[in-house]
């Protein structure tokens, strides 16, 4: 039986992403490089394949994802509504995303207003974990993002997440520069600024 082979039955028998590491633990018969280079192919192969499933890299292993643009489909076979995060839940889990390891108090301060049921929330669909204890007065719990929250998002790591200026770039309303108006006959006035009645 070929590599490949070997790894895309663990890969799909597995209910979460494999590592590299975990894989090669798995196979220890097979050099590091060798299994590497099988990873490479297998996900090269399924993306020229074009099918409906890919291999894709997130949450720091390997996993079997339907393609993206099929979601529609699947919903419908599945037949779950989407989960659905409310504005208050999104803006917390962005600011546990990005300035994490963070703090309920630092959280709060962003946010201006308590966010101690929104984390209960976050941390009961494990998108959110405790990461220890801040080493300060009290003793405060930390929060960091978990496995589980690479995967709902399709995130290789936290390094995926967009950057400000792509997050600004969604919300820029594109400008147009001034275009004057074209003479309509050879006899047409040349185009001239009108004044403003407020100017």
């Amino acid at each position: 039986m070929s590599l490949d082979a070997i790894i895309e039955s663990l890969i799909f028998a597995a209910d979460s992403p494999l590592s590299l590491d975990r894989i090669c633990d798995l196979l220890p018969e097979h050099e590091r490089e060798e299994v590497k280079a099988a990873l490479s192919d297998l996900a090269r192969l399924h993306e020229e394949r074009g099918g409906g499933f890919c291999l894709a890299e997130v949450a720091g292993g390997w996993q079997f994802r339907t393609h993206p643009d099929l979601q529609e489909y699947v919903a419908r076979l599945a037949r779950v509504k989407t989960a659905k995060f409310s504005p208050s839940a999104l803006e917390t889990l962005a600011i546990v995303a990005y300035r994490q390891p963070v703090t309920r108090t630092e959280v709060e301060y962003l946010r201006g207003v308590d966010c101690g049921g929104v984390l209960k929330t976050l941390l009961d669909k494990r998108l959110v974990r405790i990461l220890g204890k801040k080493d300060i007065p009290g003793r405060p719990l930390i929060y960091g993002t978990s496995k589980e929250f690479l995967e709902v998002f399709g995130l290789k790591d936290l390094k995926g997440l967009p950057t400000l200026k792509e997050i600004q770039a969604l919300g820029e309303v594109p400008r147009f520069e001034r275009q004057e108006e074209l003479p309509l006959g050879t006899g047409a006035a040349d185009p001239q600024e009108s004044p403003l009645p407020f100017e």
